[in-house]
C-alpha cells in the first residue's frame, strides 16, 4: 500500500487459505495503521516500507490450520470511497481480505487455487489490468517497483506483446558465505538474462507483474493494442456489503467445476511447479516476458535456514520441472514452432535438472568402489588417454568458476561480502537461527535424503581410508598413485566436500548434529556395499 504510485490505481488483496479470524483482524488493524504509516513513509522517504523490515521486529507468528471454512471477503478499505484517506487527507488504495472456501471433499489446488480465486474476486472489485503477486514470506524492498514494471508493459513500441515482468527472487537472511547457496546468483545474473534475450524468463511464482488478460487465457495477436486509459473499475452502484456478499460465490470451492479455470484460465493445476507451467503456457500463446533485476532489489524473502528445507524445496522444483518435460505441456513438443528455440533450450535446462543427478550419483560412488577394489576405471596418469578426462575436469570447473565470478561473487572471493508441494517452512526456532548465523549446517532432521547423502559420504571416506591402508601394507603407494590417480583425486575431493557431514555425525553435540539413527543406517549401507564389492 505504500508504493510510490497513485493510490486510486492500486488494489491490494490478501489470500488466507486457512480462513483465520486472527489473520483477518490483524489485517483490519493494519488497515487502520496504514493511515499513519503511509504518510510517514512519504514524508521521510522510508525504504523499505514494510513496517516489520523497517523496525527490525520479529513478532511471534501464529499459524492457523483450518482445512474447512466458508468463503470470506472483506473490503477493509474501499478505494472508490473518496473518504478513504490517511491522516494527511491523501487517498488510500483498496485493501481486501479473502479467505476462499475450503471443504475436505474438494481439492483446493494449493497456491494455484488461491491465486485463481484472487483473480476472480479482484475482477469484480477493482479489476486492475496489472496484477502483482508476492509470496507470504516476501516483502517489497523498493517502492518504485510498480513504476519500473509499467515502463516495460506500457512501452509504446515493444510493450504490447509483454505478458509479465519478472523480478528475481532475492533473500534478506543469507549468511556471509551463503551456507546453502540460497542466492541463486548464477540464475539471476546469467541464466535469466540469457532467457530474456530469447523471449523472456519463466514465471517463478513471486515478484511478478502480470497482465490480467494473459492470466485469463488471452492469446497474443499482432496489431492488437490495449487501451490503458480506459477505466476498468466495475461500476455497479452496490454497497460494500452487497459487493462482498456477491463475490463470495467466486471464492467458493465449487465455482470452478465444469469451467476452464486451472486449464486454460488462471494458473494451471496438477503440477508441483504451477508457476513454471503457467508461464510456459503464456509463452506458447505468443506472449513474451521481461526480466528486470534492479540494483535495489524489488522484493526480499526468507531463504531456507536448514539443509532439510533446502533439499525439500529443490526436490519439489526438480520433480515439478521433470513432470512438465514428460507431459503434453513439455517445452519441446508443445513449444516447438510457438516459442524461440533458445527459450525452449532455456526451459529444458530446468526441466532436465533432475536427470542430471544420475551422472553426479555415478561419479559419487562408482569410482570409489573401483578404488577400493584396486581396479582402474580411468587411464593411468602417464597415458595419452588421460588428456580427455583432464580436459573435461578443467573445462567444466573453469566454466563454473567463470559463471560464479561473473554473477557477483568476486568480492566475496576477495574476503568481502554484501549485507547480510511440500510447503516450505516460514518459521525457525532460535537454536536453528543461531546455528544458521554461525554457518553451521543443520542435520538434525530424520530424513531419507540425509540417509542417502550420509551413505555416500561414508562410502567415500571408507574407500579412501581402506585403499590407503591396503597400499601401505603392500608397499605399493607409488604404483597406486600412477594407476589410480583420478580415483584418488575424485574420492579425496568428495571427502573434503563432506567434512561438515562427518563433523555432524561424529563430533558435534548440538541439536544440529546428525541423528544417530541416520549415522547408523549410513554406516550399515556403506559396509554392505564395501562387502559386496570385495567379493565381486
Amino acid at each position: 500500500m505504500a508504493y510510490d504510485y497513485p493510490p486510486e490505481k492500486l488494489a491490494v488483496y490478501l489470500s488466507d487459505d486457512a480462513g483465520s479470524d486472527l489473520t483477518f483482524y490483524a489485517l483490519l488493524e493494519a488497515s487502520h495503521f496504514a493511515k499513519h504509516w503511509i504518510p510517514y513513509c512519504k514524508r521521510f522517504a522510508v525504504e523499505p516500507r514494510t513496517p516489520e523490515a523497517h523496525f527490525r521486529l520479529v513478532p511471534d507468528e501464529l499459524e492457523a490450520n483450518q482445512a474447512q471454512h466458508l468463503a470470506s471477503v472483506k473490503i477493509l478499505i474501499d478505494g472508490r470511497d473518496v473518504e478513504a484517506k490517511d491522516i494527511e487527507g491523501c487517498r488510500l488504495p483498496t485493501l481486501v481480505y479473502l479467505a476462499r472456501e475450503k471443504r475436505p471433499q474438494h481439492f483446493h489446488n494449493f497456491k494455484a487455487g488461491a491465486m485463481n480465486a484472487l483473480i476472480r474476486v479482484s475482477s469484480e472489485i477493482s479489476n486492475g489490468p496489472i496484477i502483482l503477486n508476492v509470496d507470504c514470506d516476501m516483502y517489497s524492498n523498493n517502492s518504485e517497483s510498480i513504476r519500473d514494471a509499467l515502463c516495460f508493459l506500457l512501452d509504446g513500441e515493444k510493450g504490447h506483446d509483454v505478458a509479465f515482468v519478472q523480478f528475481p527472487q532475492n533473500f534478506h537472511n543469507l549468511t556471509k558465505n551463503e551456507l546453502y547457496g540460497g542466492s541463486m546468483r548464477v540464475v539471476d545474473q546469467i541464466e535469466f538474462p540469457g532467457m530474456d534475450g530469447c523471449g523472456g524468463p519463466m514465471y517463478i511464482g513471486t515478484g511478478c507483474f502480470h497482465r490480467r488478460d494473459t492470466l485469463c487465457g488471452r492469446k497474443f495477436t499482432k496489431g492488437s493494442l490495449f487501451d490503458w486509459k480506459q477505466s476498468t473499475v466495475p461500476r455497479t452502484g452496490e454497497s460494500v456489503a452487497e459487493l462482498e456478499e456477491r463475490v463470495k460465490e467466486l471464492a467458493s470451492c465449487t465455482f470452478e467445476k465444469n469451467t476452464q479455470w486451472g486449464k486454460e484460465m488462471g494458473l494451471k493445476y496438477g503440477c508441483p511447479v504451477e508457476d513454471v507451467i503457467t508461464g510456459l503456457s503464456i509463452h506458447c500463446r505468443g506472449w513474451k516476458s521481461m526480466y528486470f533485476n534492479p540494483e535495489r532489489k524489488g522484493f526480499l524473502g526468507v531463504a531456507g535456514t536448514t539443509l532439510d528445507q533446502t533439499l525439500v524445496q529443490h526436490k519439489r522444483w526438480s520433480e515439478g520441472d521433470l513432470q512438465i518435460f514428460l507431459s503434453k505441456h513439455s517445452p519441446v513438443w508443445n513449444g516447438l514452432g510457438r516459442i524461440n528455440l533458445g527459450l525452449i533450450m532455456g526451459y529444458c535446462v530446468y526441466c532436465l535438472w533432475s536427470p542430471n543427478c544420475f551422472a553426479t550419483l555415478y561419479y559419487s560412488f562408482i569410482p570409489s568402489l573401483y578404488l577400493l577394489k584396486g581396479d582402474p576405471l580411468f587411464p593411468q596418469v602417464s597415458s595419452f588417454w588421460i588428456l580427455p578426462f583432464v580436459y573435461v575436469i578443467i573445462g567444466e570447473h573453469a566454466f563454473s568458476l567463470a559463471e560464479y565470478l561473473c554473477s557477483g561473487h568476486l568480492l566475496e572471493v576477495g574476503g568481502y561480502s554484501d549485507s547480510g508441494f511440500v510447503i516450505s517452512a516460514k518459521v525457525s526456532d532460535m537454536d536453528v537461527a543461531q546455528r544458521y548465523e554461525q554457518e553451521k549446517m543443520e542435520f538434525g532432521a530424520i530424513s531419507p535424503m540425509f540417509t542417502v547423502l550420509s551413505s555416500l559420504a561414508m562410502l567415500n571416506l571408507f574407500c579412501l581410508a581402506l585403499m590407503v591402508m591396503k597400499a601401505i601394507r603392500a608397499g605399493r603407494l607409488k604404483s597406486v598413485h600412477e594407476t589410480m590417480a583420478l580415483h584418488i583425486l575424485l574420492c579425496g575431493v568428495l571427502v573434503l566436500i563432506n567434512l561438515p557431514m562427518y563433523s555432524a555425525a561424529f563430533f558435534r553435540k548440538d541439536k544440529g548434529r546428525m541423528p544417530s539413527s541416520v549415522t547408523l543406517k549410513s554406516i550399515l549401507v556403506t559396509l554392505l556395499l564395501c562387502s559386496c564389492c570385495a567379493f565381486l
